[in-house]
């Protein structure tokens, strides 16, 4: 497999936003339920634990990562069906995400987006957000799961000059 590389990084008042977006042929209600159900972000993510609202910290076991470390994260904002924002704080930096979808026709985009403050590290960073909505998309379609050597580092020039 040899995915292309696709996002665009976007100058906000704070630094940078990269954006990646998927397109699926499903109602807003099941891509949701894909993105915030533990059961099926266990699927391509991994699992989470915890009270989950606004304001709350849940914990969540990256699965397709070396150790398959728990990390806490908070969700910072839930608007059902539309918009998901979470941040995260540990050994790799501070990190705010969120995810935002949007319905048209049967079809739905989701729009996943990284407030990042600074540029350093986009081409580990992209590579990987890439690899993880392409596991979103496989296993949705229950098609085979991705490989993380198709993404990185074949795809890191490719982010790096998106600072540029």
């Amino acid at each position: 497999m040899n995915p292309v590389p696709n996002g665009r990084l976007v100058p906000t008042a704070d630094g940078h936003d990269l954006i990646l977006t998927r397109t699926f042929r499903a109602p807003i209600d099941d891509v949701w339920a894909s993105v915030t159900e533990s059961e099926r972000t266990a699927r391509w993510f991994g699992p989470w634990e915890g009270d989950a609202a606004p304001g709350r910290t849940i914990r969540v076991r990256m699965a397709f990562e070396e150790g398959e470390a728990w990390t806490e994260v908070r969700i910072d904002a839930c608007e059902p069906l539309r918009r998901l924002a979470v941040s995260t704080s540990d050994e790799a930096g501070d990190w705010r995400m969120e995810l935002q979808l949007s319905e048209s026709g049967g079809t739905t985009e989701l729009q996943f987006v990284h407030h990042l403050t600074t540029t350093k590290g986009l081409g580990e960073i992209g590579p990987g957000w890439a690899y993880y909505l392409d596991m979103l998309v496989a296993s949705r379609d229950g098609t085979p799961a991705p490989s993380f050597d198709d993404y990185y580092p074949s795809q890191q020039a490719y982010f790096e000059a998106l600072a540029e």
